[in-house]
């Protein structure tokens, strides 16, 4: 069995995080970023600077970049004071409800 891990990039992953670049034939991350480790070694890593995600290309990298992107949006709305989808929608509901 595999575990996902997703965290915070910590400043001994920045080699890795060059390595996962090249790799990916893209540039390498700036800023903070999140990573997602599959039984410890990153697959995948985002920006939270400009959303810019790299991944293996050699490993079944897409479901833990496409959770990486779900958890820097989920981020993004507590930083903003953004409630989530669809809570504003619930809100009104529930107020139709007991103005009945």
């Amino acid at each position: 069995m595999s575990y996902l891990v997703i965290r915070p990039a910590r400043d001994a992953d920045v080699s890795l995080l060059h390595d996962l670049a090249a790799l990916d034939s893209a540039a390498p991350l700036s800023g903070p970023a999140l990573v997602a480790l599959v039984d410890g070694e990153i697959w995948a890593a985002r920006s939270l600077e400009d959303g810019r995600a790299i991944a293996d290309p050699f490993r079944p990298s897409a479901e833990a970049a496409g959770l990486l992107r779900l958890r820097a949006q989920q981020l993004r709305a507590a930083a903003g004071g953004a409630r989530p989808r669809g809570a504003r929608l619930r809100r009104r509901l529930a107020g139709r409800v007991g103005a009945s």
